[in-house]
């Protein structure tokens, strides 16, 4: 299905990703190289490492105290968590940090699969670029002016954390 801008976005409205930027890109052919997938997995332990300059985001998972700390050490990713290549490496995307970012399983990914899939016949096609490294829709937003205790107590942990390793 050849999508124009305003249609990709309608489209990920009606999946529930109505704040999601996209790009258009053309579609390259590209051979995985042998080796891709321990370089993806070097890549993927220095992505997740990476993490600790989105609290933020994190702070709206809801992860439990060893979640987070597994995910920003880059020592496991919790559960309904993907790493997302923004341009898919058969379509000429690079194993880079900046061509990954982390949304939910479920619904987002399996969303995104569905949504790049209907367009894979397309010659023009509209990728899903979140302006960060983690994906949480606008619609999980946090509680009102008494604020969230999942990220209060997600900040806290955060700060001790982050505290502590500038110790080591």
């Amino acid at each position: 299905m050849q999508l124009n801008e305003t249609s990709a976005l309608e489209r990920l409205a009606v999946l529930g990703m109505d704040d999601m930027p996209v790009i258009e890109y053309t579609p390259k052919q590209s051979k995985l190289d042998p080796d891709w997938f321990k370089k993806y997995s070097a890549l993927r332990r220095e992505f997740l490492s990476s993490l600790s300059d989105s609290m933020e985001e994190i702070a709206f998972m809801n992860l439990s105290q060893d979640e987070f700390i597994n995910l920003v050490m880059g020592n496991s990713l919790p559960e309904n968590l993907s790493i997302r290549f923004r341009i898919p490496l058969l379509w000429g995307g690079e194993l880079k940090i900046e061509n990954l970012f982390l949304c939910s399983t479920f619904p987002h990914s399996n969303n995104l699969d569905r949504f790049i899939i209907e367009q894979s016949d397309a010659k023009t096609v509209y990728l899903p670029n979140p302006n960060k490294k983690i994906y949480v829709t606008t619609h999980t937003g946090g509680g009102g002016a008494g604020g969230n205790a999942a990220s209060d107590r997600l900040s806290q942990t955060a700060f001790t954390f982050m505290s502590g390793r500038g110790n080591e």
